[in-house]
């Protein structure tokens, strides 16, 4: 399955929607979202693609309620689940997460720095940039194969 990571949407619905054009192309089956989609109807649009969406709240996710209403899978950072017989953990703040959290993880997807990276190896970190690109202006997601039989790999995708 290839899964889908975005953050930092910060309500940019063009960029929005340009990322699920991606996500749809590369036929992803699932959408991980690392927080700050800042009001209900950014996470309105990201939902709209009817693929399964699960996140976390960013520190500019002030309408905690109305995001959680439209959807049961946002969650408090850090989030730690399993997905296609892998442990994924969803944070917003990288630093926030104990190496004792850290270890039960295959991968670990961060957001708030708005700057793509990607680390390789054990667990595989993944912080896919800003989706809204208000910060630096160079909108990124990233995509994961969760089905691959060796080591996972990922990749960043610029918006524009």
């Amino acid at each position: 399955m290839k899964v889908g990571i975005i953050a930092d949407t910060h309500d940019n619905l063009p960029m929005i929607k340009r990322a699920l054009d991606i996500f749809t192309a590369h036929g992803v089956g699932a959408i991980l979202h690392a927080g700050d989609f800042v009001a209900p109807f950014a996470l309105k649009e990201l939902l709209k693609p009817g693929i399964r969406l699960v996140g976390v709240f960013g520190n500019n996710d002030g309408e905690k309620a109305g995001l959680k209403e439209l959807c049961r899978e946002v969650h408090e950072a850090p989030y730690l689940f399993e997905l296609g017989s892998r442990n994924i953990l969803i944070t917003h703040y990288i630093e926030s997460v104990r190496d004792t959290l850290r270890k039960k993880a295959d991968i670990v997807i961060s957001g708030h720095t708005h700057e793509p990276e990607i680390q390789e190896g054990k667990p595989l970190c993944i912080n896919p940039g800003e989706c809204g690109g208000w910060l630096y202006g160079k909108p990124s997601v990233a995509i994961v194969d969760l089905s691959t039989s060796g080591g996972l790999e990922a990749h960043v995708i610029f918006l524009s």
